[in-house]
């Protein structure tokens, strides 16, 4: 067991908590608001097909890319530190971002933004670790930081329509500005520094080698959810295979490597992981489906579709909350199989959906998001913990390079598959308005209404299809997850950190 020896946690942690779920919650706000600020900033700026996909890409691609590197540089040069650095970076460019009067300012906004927003995640993660030693609290303080993100990604079509409706599109960047001052005053005083002892230097050549590796890969599983399966696609799977073999080479050659490969010696890490990132491939697909047929399918506006996604959210948040208290009591493997279990049972209910089923699509989300809450706080937890305190910076990050993988997996196959099928099910459609088969975007600007009903019908059938798979999938997960988490013991006791 590598943790130190555990101290309750006072009023001043739980402070620092309040603190360090701002950056938290931001992050996941600026994921989707921008979502709705497109078309507005798209007729302002005149941006091409290529240079709206970077508008909305460069952001999640660097912070994936750069997760690692910081998490690592944080626990050398100090967490609190780079949190600061960060947060400041990511306020100033946010009034950039803003006020930007070009595509090509605004892509380079959001590619600093991506690269401030990588080291606030694993920053805020693991000084969450140093302040809460003992395992009881901080299994509560993850699950409340694990329920921070979803919730900032579901307050943005709220906060963003609000905005949008009174102010410009830029108003959607500047929203980062208070917190970021928030945390910049109050950091100081209630956060605590911590530099992990004779950390080495920082290896340039792992850094270009990590970012070889997933930038690749999340370019390939993005762009299949788009275009498809093709070369390219294909060329960058291997590519970014190829260079994540030589990463791992080089990480087991190093004195100072920026990931310890050691780490996945640990039967918890390593299953922790794996739990992560499976389940959140089923939430991240459905998700971004669920999304869409409240906007598409039932013809919703993104504040009233955000509306609907709040009980899901609660559910979330109290699975989250809930989770590390049963897990004093009931063994963690246990309950991630239960929690997985409930979800399939939500995805059986998104495969019986029809159009108009809106209640029916929120109560079978809102069972997938109570699993999202529990495997995303104990998961989360069980990965940090499993790490010495030196090194939690780098399992922080790990964590959080897996659910992004995860996410963006769960979009490109799923997203792919519902394609398919809502393309099979589609009727014959005139020359003029098979763009339709792309995608049901648009489709209420050129169809008919009887087409138009065909299409959405089209569409729930693959959003049925898909759910189905991915119950199927979730079930056989959670199954696992009680055979490979057995070994972990109840919070508290000496076999739950055990690495």
């Amino acid at each position: 067991m590598h943790t130190p020896v555990a101290h309750r946690a006072g009023p001043r942690e739980w402070t620092g908590l309040a603190i360090l779920a701002l950056p938290t919650a931001l992050l996941g706000l600026d994921v989707s608001v921008l979502y709705l600020a497109l078309p507005a900033l798209s007729a302002d700026l005149q941006p091409t097909a290529s240079q709206a996909l970077w508008i909305m890409d460069a952001y999640g691609f660097l912070i994936a890319g750069l997760l690692i590197t910081m998490g690592t540089l944080g626990d050398r040069i100090g967490r609190r530190k780079l949190l600061m650095i960060g947060a400041a970076c990511f306020g100033a460019v946010s009034v950039v971002a803003a006020f930007a009067t070009s595509a090509e300012l605004l892509i380079a906004a959001r590619a600093a933004l991506g690269i401030a927003g990588a080291t606030l995640m694993p920053s805020t993660l693991s000084l969450i670790s140093t302040m809460f030693t003992d395992a009881r609290q901080r299994a509560v303080a993850i699950g409340v930081w694990a329920t921070m993100f979803a919730l900032g990604m579901a307050a943005g079509p709220l906060v963003g329509g609000v905005l949008l409706d009174h102010f410009w599109w830029g108003s959607a960047f500047l929203v980062a500005v208070p917190p970021v001052g928030v945390l910049l005053l109050t950091a100081p005083m209630v956060l605590p520094e911590y530099r992990a002892p004779g950390g080495g230097r920082l290896d340039l050549r792992s850094v270009v080698l990590s970012l070889a590796a997933i930038l690749p890969l999340i370019y390939a599983v993005k762009h299949t959810a788009e275009a498809g399966l093709d070369p390219g696609a294909v060329v960058s799977l291997l590519l970014g295979a190829v260079f994540a073999v030589v990463f791992v080479r080089r990480q087991r050659e190093l004195a100072d490597p920026l990931l310890d490969m050691s780490l996945f010696r640990s039967r918890t890490f390593s299953a922790a992981l794996g739990v992560l990132l499976f389940g959140l491939v089923g939430v991240g697909g459905v998700m971004f489906l669920v999304t869409q047929y409240l906007q598409l399918v039932e013809g919703l506006s993104p504040f009233a579709a955000g509306l609907w996604m709040g009980p899901p959210a609660l559910m979330m948040f109290l699975a989250a909350l809930a989770a590390p208290l049963i897990a004093r009591w009931v063994r963690p493997g246990v309950i991630v199989a239960a929690t997985l279990a409930l979800s399939a049972a939500g995805y059986v209910l998104l495969s019986l959906v029809d159009p108009g089923d809106t209640r029916l699509v929120v109560a079978g989300f809102g069972l997938v998001y109570l699993g999202l809450g529990a495997i995303a706080a104990l998961g989360t937890d069980l990965v940090v913990g499993a790490a010495p305190p030196e090194k939690s910076g780098s399992a922080a990050a790990l964590s959080e390079t897996v659910q992004e993988l995860g996410l963006a997996v769960g979009v490109a196959v799923l997203g792919s598959l519902t394609s398919v099928i809502y393309r099979s099910q589609l009727p014959d459609l005139p020359p003029g308005l098979a763009v339709v088969e792309d995608g049901l975007a648009g489709a209420e600007a050129v169809l008919p209404g009887d087409l138009l009903r065909q299409a959405r019908e089209a569409f729930t059938a693959g959003l049925n299809a898909t759910a189905l798979v991915t119950g199927i999938g979730v079930l056989a997960l959670a199954v696992v997850s009680a055979t490979v988490l057995r070994h972990i013991g109840t919070i508290g006791d000496d076999g739950y950190d055990e690495r």
